[in-house]
Protein backbone atom coordinates (compact mmCIF):
# COMPACT_ATOMS: atom_id res chain seq x y z
CA UNK A 1 0.00 0.00 0.00
CA UNK A 2 1.17 3.46 -0.48
CA UNK A 3 0.49 6.64 1.69
CA UNK A 4 -3.73 7.28 2.72
CA UNK A 5 -5.50 9.78 0.97
CA UNK A 6 -5.12 13.25 2.83
CA UNK A 7 -8.10 14.83 1.65
CA UNK A 8 -9.97 13.74 4.69
CA UNK A 9 -9.15 12.17 7.94
CA UNK A 10 -11.31 9.53 8.14
CA UNK A 11 -14.07 7.57 5.37
CA UNK A 12 -16.80 5.57 6.06
CA UNK A 13 -16.95 1.83 4.86
CA UNK A 14 -20.27 2.80 2.80
CA UNK A 15 -18.20 5.97 1.43
CA UNK A 16 -15.45 4.11 0.60
CA UNK A 17 -17.29 1.23 -1.70
CA UNK A 18 -19.22 4.64 -3.06
CA UNK A 19 -15.89 5.80 -4.17
CA UNK A 20 -13.83 2.39 -5.49
CA UNK A 21 -17.44 1.41 -7.68
CA UNK A 22 -16.63 4.98 -9.45
CA UNK A 23 -13.12 4.22 -10.07
CA UNK A 24 -10.28 2.68 -12.14
CA UNK A 25 -8.03 2.64 -9.45
CA UNK A 26 -7.60 0.26 -6.54
CA UNK A 27 -8.02 1.31 -2.54
CA UNK A 28 -7.25 -0.60 0.42
CA UNK A 29 -10.01 0.36 3.56
CA UNK A 30 -8.70 0.00 7.02
CA UNK A 31 -10.43 0.84 9.82
CA UNK A 32 -11.51 4.77 8.10
CA UNK A 33 -8.43 5.65 5.90
CA UNK A 34 -8.39 4.61 2.09
CA UNK A 35 -5.38 3.38 0.70
CA UNK A 36 -4.21 3.11 -2.68
CA UNK A 37 -2.72 0.23 -4.23
CA UNK A 38 1.14 -0.02 -5.53
CA UNK A 39 2.05 -0.61 -8.49
CA UNK A 40 3.53 -4.31 -9.28
CA UNK A 41 7.16 -5.10 -10.63
CA UNK A 42 6.71 -7.56 -13.80
CA UNK A 43 8.05 -10.37 -11.58
CA UNK A 44 5.49 -10.26 -9.17
CA UNK A 45 2.90 -9.84 -12.50
CA UNK A 46 4.20 -13.53 -13.42
CA UNK A 47 4.26 -14.98 -10.56
CA UNK A 48 0.38 -14.17 -9.99
CA UNK A 49 -0.04 -15.33 -13.42
CA UNK A 50 1.93 -18.76 -12.98
CA UNK A 51 -0.23 -18.86 -9.82
CA UNK A 52 -3.70 -18.90 -11.78
CA UNK A 53 -2.91 -20.66 -14.13
CA UNK A 54 -1.57 -23.74 -12.46
CA UNK A 55 -4.44 -23.50 -9.71
CA UNK A 56 -7.12 -23.16 -12.46
CA UNK A 57 -6.26 -25.78 -14.34
CA UNK A 58 -6.17 -28.08 -11.00
CA UNK A 59 -9.25 -26.61 -9.67
CA UNK A 60 -11.14 -27.63 -12.98
CA UNK A 61 -14.31 -29.61 -12.28
CA UNK A 62 -14.32 -28.90 -8.71
CA UNK A 63 -15.97 -26.37 -6.26
CA UNK A 64 -13.96 -24.18 -6.13
CA UNK A 65 -12.44 -21.01 -8.24
CA UNK A 66 -10.06 -18.99 -7.98
CA UNK A 67 -10.05 -15.31 -8.43
CA UNK A 68 -7.44 -12.74 -8.93
CA UNK A 69 -6.79 -8.99 -8.24
CA UNK A 70 -10.26 -7.27 -8.75
CA UNK A 71 -12.06 -9.05 -6.20
CA UNK A 72 -11.81 -7.50 -2.67
CA UNK A 73 -12.74 -9.27 0.62
CA UNK A 74 -14.38 -7.57 4.10
CA UNK A 75 -11.94 -8.88 6.72
CA UNK A 76 -14.10 -7.01 9.52
CA UNK A 77 -17.77 -6.97 11.17
CA UNK A 78 -20.62 -6.26 9.82
CA UNK A 79 -21.26 -2.17 8.90
CA UNK A 80 -23.93 -1.35 11.05
CA UNK A 81 -26.40 1.56 10.34
CA UNK A 82 -24.95 4.94 10.63
CA UNK A 83 -21.52 6.37 9.67
CA UNK A 84 -18.84 2.60 10.45
CA UNK A 85 -15.32 2.70 10.04
CA UNK A 86 -13.95 -0.01 11.40
CA UNK A 87 -13.02 -2.51 9.06
CA UNK A 88 -10.56 -3.86 6.66
CA UNK A 89 -11.57 -4.59 2.73
CA UNK A 90 -8.70 -5.70 0.66
CA UNK A 91 -8.00 -6.97 -3.11
CA UNK A 92 -5.67 -10.21 -2.57
CA UNK A 93 -3.52 -10.92 -5.31
CA UNK A 94 -5.24 -14.54 -5.42
CA UNK A 95 -8.44 -15.56 -3.53
CA UNK A 96 -9.96 -19.66 -4.18
CA UNK A 97 -13.41 -19.73 -3.27
CA UNK A 98 -15.21 -23.08 -2.43
CA UNK A 99 -18.53 -23.57 -2.94
CA UNK A 100 -20.87 -20.54 -3.31
CA UNK A 101 -19.78 -17.39 -3.05
CA UNK A 102 -20.96 -15.09 -0.15
CA UNK A 103 -21.29 -11.21 -0.91
CA UNK A 104 -21.26 -8.43 1.36
CA UNK A 105 -23.95 -6.52 -0.69
CA UNK A 106 -25.98 -6.48 -4.11
CA UNK A 107 -23.24 -5.82 -6.06
CA UNK A 108 -21.42 -9.01 -5.97
CA UNK A 109 -18.03 -7.59 -5.19
CA UNK A 110 -16.84 -8.08 -1.49
CA UNK A 111 -16.25 -11.44 -0.94
CA UNK A 112 -17.00 -12.68 2.77
CA UNK A 113 -16.21 -16.42 2.76
CA UNK A 114 -12.63 -16.79 0.84
CA UNK A 115 -10.85 -20.43 1.64
CA UNK A 116 -7.60 -19.61 0.37
CA UNK A 117 -6.00 -16.31 0.28
CA UNK A 118 -2.12 -15.99 -1.56
CA UNK A 119 -0.28 -12.73 -1.78
CA UNK A 120 3.04 -12.25 -4.00
CA UNK A 121 5.36 -10.21 -1.53
CA UNK A 122 6.53 -7.07 -2.25
CA UNK A 123 9.38 -3.92 -0.30
CA UNK A 124 6.43 -1.51 0.02
CA UNK A 125 3.47 -4.71 1.33
CA UNK A 126 5.44 -7.26 3.11
CA UNK A 127 5.27 -6.39 6.43
CA UNK A 128 1.95 -5.19 5.81
CA UNK A 129 1.19 -8.89 4.43
CA UNK A 130 2.38 -10.74 7.27
CA UNK A 131 1.36 -8.94 10.32
CA UNK A 132 -1.60 -6.87 10.49
CA UNK A 133 -3.01 -8.29 7.13
CA UNK A 134 -2.53 -11.77 8.57
CA UNK A 135 -4.25 -10.87 11.45
CA UNK A 136 -7.16 -9.59 9.96
CA UNK A 137 -7.85 -12.35 7.70
CA UNK A 138 -7.31 -15.28 11.24
CA UNK A 139 -9.78 -12.80 13.16
CA UNK A 140 -12.38 -12.11 10.94
CA UNK A 141 -12.65 -14.84 8.52
CA UNK A 142 -13.37 -18.18 9.57
CA UNK A 143 -13.80 -19.92 6.49
CA UNK A 144 -10.31 -19.29 5.91
CA UNK A 145 -7.99 -22.30 5.98
CA UNK A 146 -4.89 -21.20 4.22
CA UNK A 147 -2.88 -17.73 3.46
CA UNK A 148 0.17 -17.83 1.50
CA UNK A 149 2.84 -15.48 1.11
CA UNK A 150 5.14 -15.69 -2.22
CA UNK A 151 8.51 -14.12 -2.36
CA UNK A 152 9.57 -12.38 -5.38
CA UNK A 153 13.39 -12.20 -4.86
CA UNK A 154 14.18 -15.46 -4.16
CA UNK A 155 12.23 -19.06 -4.41
CA UNK A 156 10.63 -19.36 -1.20
CA UNK A 157 6.68 -19.64 0.05
CA UNK A 158 5.51 -18.75 3.76
CA UNK A 159 2.38 -20.94 4.21
CA UNK A 160 -0.18 -20.26 7.52
CA UNK A 161 -2.90 -22.96 7.60
CA UNK A 162 -6.05 -23.50 9.51
CA UNK A 163 -5.75 -26.33 12.11
CA UNK A 164 -9.20 -28.26 13.65
CA UNK A 165 -8.92 -27.10 17.03
CA UNK A 166 -8.66 -23.06 15.56
CA UNK A 167 -4.57 -22.47 15.86
CA UNK A 168 -2.61 -21.72 12.84
CA UNK A 169 0.35 -23.90 12.06
CA UNK A 170 3.36 -22.17 9.71
CA UNK A 171 5.73 -23.70 6.70
CA UNK A 172 8.33 -22.49 4.97
CA UNK A 173 8.59 -23.85 1.70
CA UNK A 174 12.38 -22.90 0.07
CA UNK A 175 14.06 -23.94 -3.32
CA UNK A 176 13.22 -24.62 -6.54
CA UNK A 177 13.09 -27.96 -5.84
CA UNK A 178 10.19 -27.87 -3.21
CA UNK A 179 6.47 -29.18 -3.53
CA UNK A 180 4.00 -28.00 -1.14
CA UNK A 181 0.33 -29.30 -0.63
CA UNK A 182 -2.79 -26.96 0.58
CA UNK A 183 -4.70 -29.91 1.43
CA UNK A 184 -8.31 -27.81 1.85
CA UNK A 185 -8.04 -27.77 -2.12
CA UNK A 186 -6.56 -30.65 -2.87
CA UNK A 187 -3.85 -28.75 -4.77
CA UNK A 188 0.52 -30.04 -4.82
CA UNK A 189 2.26 -27.04 -5.93
CA UNK A 190 5.75 -26.99 -7.07
CA UNK A 191 8.59 -23.74 -6.77
CA UNK A 192 9.02 -24.62 -9.68
CA UNK A 193 6.45 -23.43 -11.50
CA UNK A 194 5.15 -20.77 -9.40
CA UNK A 195 8.51 -19.08 -10.34
CA UNK A 196 8.28 -20.25 -14.02
CA UNK A 197 10.13 -17.38 -15.81
CA UNK A 198 11.91 -15.64 -13.06
CA UNK A 199 15.43 -15.69 -12.84
CA UNK A 200 17.29 -14.77 -9.89
CA UNK A 201 20.08 -12.71 -8.65
CA UNK A 202 22.23 -15.79 -7.33
CA UNK A 203 21.26 -17.80 -10.63
CA UNK A 204 22.78 -15.11 -12.66
CA UNK A 205 26.31 -14.91 -10.49
CA UNK A 206 26.52 -18.91 -10.78
CA UNK A 207 25.83 -19.33 -14.29
CA UNK A 208 28.23 -16.10 -14.73
CA UNK A 209 30.60 -17.74 -12.97
CA UNK A 210 30.70 -21.03 -15.42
Amino acid sequence: MTAPRTKRSYYSVEEYLAIERTTDERHVYLDGEIYAMAGESPEHGTISVNLVADLAAKLKRSDCQVWTKDCKVRSGPTPGEGRTTQGFYSYPDLVIVCGTPEWHDERQDVLLNPKVIIEVLSDSTESFDANEKLRRYQLWNPTLTDYLLVAQTAPVVYHYTRQTDGGWSYYTYQGLHERFEIKAIGCTLSLQDVYDRISFADEDETASEQ
